[in-house]
């Protein structure tokens, strides 16, 4: 999952905001309750809105909503499973099985690009496995090739 919430621009982002779910509010970095009606909008999100006397009085409004009269954080329906993603991003073993599928995902796409596998050509399952096997077979013998390929031995100078 992309996460594009944070702000460029030096104010609050909506992870600087703590969302309450036994009373379905957003609280802001100054302590006031940010609210909703409860309808979910077309974009699948549910508006959480300040009061506008309480922005209008709060002095961190300029690291807030400089340029809008009352603070909104659109919350998604399923940001519940969003805050889970973005818990398990974090961790190590995320990180370790990223680098796994680049691997993987690598080597498929030198099959597609460089062994020209985009479009299998024989027809059928037992075609399609044994097409693969043959373009897997040339890509592990180029890679045992680079690997067992020893450079040439350069010439030693006689010092007398």
């Amino acid at each position: 999952m992309i996460d594009k919430s944070k702000r460029e621009d030096g104010t609050f982002s909506r992870e600087d905001f703590t969302f309450d779910k036994a009373r379905d509010l957003y609280i802001c970095p100054a302590g006031k309750a940010l609210t909703t009606t409860g309808t979910v909008s077309t974009d699948h999100a549910v508006r959480y809105i300040a009061p506008v006397p309480v922005c209008r009085a709060c002095p961190l409004k300029p690291k807030c909503c400089p340029n809008m009269p009352a603070r909104r954080v659109l919350r998604d329906v399923n940001e519940d499973a969003r805050d889970v993603a973005r818990t398990l991003a974090k961790t190590e073993a995320f990180e370790q099985s990223c680098r796994d599928r680049k691997r993987v995902e690598m080597l498929f796409a030198h099959l597609k690009r460089i062994l020209r596998l985009g479009r299998l050509r024989l027809r059928g399952p037992r075609g399609a496995q044994d097409e693969f096997t043959l373009a897997a077979i040339a890509q592990n013998l180029r890679r045992l090739a680079k690997l067992a390929a020893r450079a040439p031995p350069t010439p030693v100078a006689c010092v007398a």
